[in-house]
């Protein structure tokens, strides 16, 4: 048996030697500095591989006058300039020959539109790799990690440049699909075995908007002035969408069902614009049949329901912790909060609830005895709520089916892609700014980040 150690007095404690200081290598492992060294005695010889390569093209490219885009006559040639852009190895330059249509005074550089680079922008891998940095941290954070991972000395406002740049291609082009795929005459894409049942799960999540709509700008010497306080309702609704399949929910410990894959979307907007997503989301992915049932899974908002009509072979359910919750209000009015038989009576409802005995709950409520005026409100509530939502609470039915009754999907997608990277401490959003970085976000959470390669960086005003 160990021996009873005596607590240390202060006068022991002063008697006793200090800790040893903890001791740094002098220098960092061989391999480190190996790894180093040979990064810095080939950067170069990358930067000039990469350099004779764009030479070669603008030898190519340019041999031939272009045509102008508008009237399609031969365009004649204006100059030639060195330009240069930002890269992952460094900054190349190049000759570029800027051409001019004597008709319609339009011009072009072709070297630039085929390569897909802009003078004096951080172009290339460099603004996609930069980009993913500000999607999972702060601008001022991604500036720094580029320097550390990277090696590339970047401030905070030329990462915010980039992605903002690089989220409003992303943007556009989910905008542009759902207006494709919201016309009739749009062709969906065609699978042989479509699903017979798809999940949706659908809700909305709160955040913090800029009180100024417009940027300010600062003047010749004049200060910015001070932002003014955010008032109450300065909040916009993100609303999300989880696409995924029934069969892909796999139990990974008992009582415990993880998903094996899932496709989001998500805007800040209204209830129309997120089921235009869904839409153009469930036909890129090939998933609507003629006889595949959407199931969609949300809380009691109105919204919710009033656009499920999209889907003519759907199946609604209310989630079941919801239906739960406001048992929850109305037994802590009539037994009290944190009264042990508040608890007891939550716990049988919800026996009943998941068993499908919907009408059993009601006349069990109808029959109850209540003494104040405040719990026969809140129990009038309670029996409305349910009553309404009676043919969306067939819980054991879903259970059967394999459809899932809880929309924790989309209330761990709303922690993923909203509260992770855009409601930290002290967060405002512009509107374009917000729209942007979900855009962002939603590629690389769908797994789907390379398609960012192929989109073009557009300007931002």
């Amino acid at each position: 048996m160990a021996p009873h150690r005596q607590p240390c007095t202060p006068a022991a404690h002063l008697t006793l030697p200090p800790p040893p200081r903890p001791i740094l290598a002098e220098q960092p492992s061989k391999f480190i500095l190996l790894e180093r060294e040979a990064e810095e005695e080939y950067r170069p010889q990358i930067l000039a591989a990469l350099q004779s390569k764009v030479e070669a093209m603008a030898e190519a490219v340019e041999s031939q006058p272009p045509q102008c885009a508008h009237c399609c006559l031969p365009m004649g040639r204006q100059d030639r300039r060195t330009v240069g852009w930002l890269a992952r190895c460094g900054r190349l330059r190049v000759r570029v020959t800027r051409y001019r249509c004597g008709q319609c005074k339009g011009e072009r550089r072709p070297l630039l539109e085929e390569l897909g680079v802009e003078p004096g922008r951080v172009c290339g891998a460099l603004a996609r790799l930069l980009a993913v940095l500000a999607v999972v941290a702060p601008y001022e954070l991604a500036a720094r990690l580029a320097k550390v991972l990277l090696g590339v000395n970047i401030s905070a406002m030329g990462v915010w440049r980039v992605t903002q740049r690089l989220g409003q291609a992303a943007h556009h082009y989910s905008e542009a699909l759902s207006v494709y795929h919201s016309d009739s005459r749009s062709q969906a894409v065609t699978s042989s075995s479509a699903p017979v049942a798809v999940v949706l799960a659908v809700d909305g999540c709160s955040l913090g908007m800029q009180v100024q709509k417009q940027r300010r700008r600062r003047g010749s010497e004049s200060l910015l002035p001070p932002l003014p306080a955010v008032e109450e309702g300065r909040f916009r609704e993100v609303k999300t969408g989880v696409l995924l399949l029934p069969e892909e929910r796999v139990e990974s410990s008992p009582g415990r069902h993880s998903l094996v894959h899932r496709w989001l979307v998500s805007c800040l907007g209204n209830a129309d614009a997120i089921y235009a997503q869904v839409w153009a989301k469930l036909r890129e992915l090939g998933w609507l049949g003629v006889a595949t049932v959407v199931v969609i899974v949300g809380d009691g908002a109105e919204w919710i329901w009033k656009r499920a009509t999209l889907f003519p072979c759907r199946c609604e359910i209310l989630d079941f912790w919801h239906a739960v919750e406001h048992a929850w209000q109305f037994a802590q009015c009539h037994y009290g909060e944190h009264s042990a038989r508040a608890a007891r009576w939550v716990h049988t409802v919800a026996c009943a609830l998941r068993e499908g005995k919907v009408q059993a709950v009601l006349k069990r409520l109808q029959k109850m005895r209540l003494q104040t005026p405040e719990a026969r409100q809140q129990r009038q509530a309670l029996i409305r709520y349910y009553t309404e939502n009676a043919h969306r609470m067939r819980y054991d039915e879903y259970v059967r089916l394999g459809y899932g009754i809880g929309s924790g999907a989309v209330e761990s997608a709303h922690k993923q892609l909203v509260h992770a990277r855009m409601r930290q401490a002290g967060m405002r959003w512009s509107e374009a700014g917000a729209q942007r970085l979900l855009a962002l976000r939603l590629l690389l959470l769908n797994q789907d980040w390379a398609c960012l390669d192929r989109l073009p960086m557009q300007r931002i005003i």
